[in-house]
């Protein structure tokens, strides 16, 4: 059976992919010019910290349309048994990979929720 969809679907995925790469295209360039000229006003390592968030949190929404690319062709021109497979191992890298970044990012896992820093006990008026 010829899959209908499947020139449709190839072309959509295709695009969202290639919108991804461009994403992480200018989340590098767009870090790399904000270091440049943060570059006097910084000291190196905030400078290299906020470098590296930049670049990360650009990758993370690249790979989000990266992984929507591969899904639309998965479902679209390759739906066999070997297709799904290798979707699904696509999927749980890119699980781990946000993960980790994340962790990276902001020193704790995602569900361990925002920190909450701790109020310091007032002295007692007498």
């Amino acid at each position: 059976m010829i899959n209908k969809f499947s020139p449709v679907g190839s072309s959509i995925a295709h695009t969202i992919e290639a919108v991804g790469v461009i994403i992480i295209a200018i989340g590098f360039i767009y870090a790399g010019i904000s270091a440049v000229h943060c570059f006097k006003r910084k000291d190196r390592n905030t400078l290299i910290t906020d470098f590296r968030k930049n670049i990360k949190s650009n990758m993370v929404l690249g790979l989000d349309f990266l992984v929507a690319g591969d899904i639309i062709r998965t479902v679209t021109v390759n739906p066999t048994l070997s297709g799904v497979a290798s979707l699904g191992l696509l999927v749980v890298i890119w699980t781990m990979l946000v993960f980790t970044i994340h962790l990276e990012v902001h020193g704790r896992w995602p569900w361990q929720g925002e920190e909450v820093p701790c109020k310091s006990a007032s002295p007692k008026k007498h």
